[in-house]
């Protein structure tokens, strides 16, 4: 293996856990802020957490909500700039030309291009009696399309929150050549206990991919408070790295030789029974 080839097969990913507030031009500054200090630290992809511009909930998307590109949008293409690296952008809360809103990550390259932005597509629509009740769909219409970009390290594979939860987007990135799987979430104090973590490490070990989940920090006065711990998790289901509740900025090196060391210790792709069943893409994107 040449040393170019050497070098690239390992970079670092950077997850900032912001502690966002209800006042948007101080969650961009820090969000700025923090995604300067992760490119210190060598960071070559950075990924902020959902809703970093705003609080969450359905109150607060309409309010929030700006079009991209927009004023938000733009900070964030200049902090991918100055920096120069691969920034997934968290989600901010965006409105179409038709007035309609989503939950929307952009992602910017190093030279503060928009790479993609995701829609997120499974709209967080729960009700666990006594305990948590969110209905996205009050106020957010649902993306429809798969949305993966190229860096000079790997395919990176993006959904939001809620979709980490369905195993098909996941099999779907897997098949078109992702290693890394990047899920800015907010999940709560009863879903983040109980299934943050867990959801995780399905998803990286059912691909054999690395598996980065972006929160929020945990405000217990706000309306709708995260979970936090912001975790990266190895393709053999190990994790890496993890914040706690506070805003913080972790960090992980990805190695993508011992991705395919892993893919060829335990062959699940060669093994799988395309034969009896498949997980196919309906529509393209």
């Amino acid at each position: 293996m040449s040393l170019l080839a050497k070098t690239m097969s390992k970079f670092r990913l950077a997850v900032v856990q912001l502690h966002v507030t209800k006042v948007k031009a101080d969650n961009l500054s820090r969000a700025r802020g923090l995604i300067k200090e992760a490119a210190a630290q060598g960071a070559k992809v950075v990924v902020l957490p959902e809703c970093f511009n705003s609080p969450y909930g359905t109150s607060f998307f309409p309010e929030y909500a700006e079009k991209i590109p927009g004023e938000s949008s733009q900070v964030l293409s200049e902090a991918a700039k100055e920096s120069q690296v691969y920034l997934v952008g968290g989600s901010i809360p965006e409105e179409d030309d038709g007035g309609k809103l989503y939950n929307t990550c952009p992602v910017f390259g190093p030279d503060g291009s928009l790479v993609l932005k995701h829609r997120k597509i499974h709209l967080f629509d729960i009700d666990v009696p006594g305990k948590v009740r969110f209905q996205e769909s009050e106020t957010l219409s649902p993306g429809s399309n798969l949305s993966v970009f190229d860096t000079p390290y790997c395919r990176v594979g993006v959904g939001i929150c809620y979709d980490m939860r369905f195993a098909e987007l996941a099999q779907l990135y897997s098949k078109k050549g992702c290693q890394l799987l990047v899920y800015p979430g907010a999940f709560n104090m009863t879903t983040g206990p109980a299934h943050w973590e867990l959801l995780q490490r399905g998803r990286a070990v059912d691909n054999q991919v690395y598996v980065a989940t972006a929160s929020p920090a945990r405000d217990e006065t706000a309306s709708y408070v995260a979970w936090g711990h912001s975790t990266v998790v190895s393709p053999w289901g190990e994790v890496i790295s993890k914040a706690g509740t506070e805003e913080t900025v972790v960090y992980a090196d990805i190695d993508l030789q011992y991705l395919a060391d892993v893919r060829q210790q335990i062959p699940i792709t060669a093994q799988r029974r395309s034969d009896l069943y498949t997980v196919n893409a309906v529509q393209e994107g």
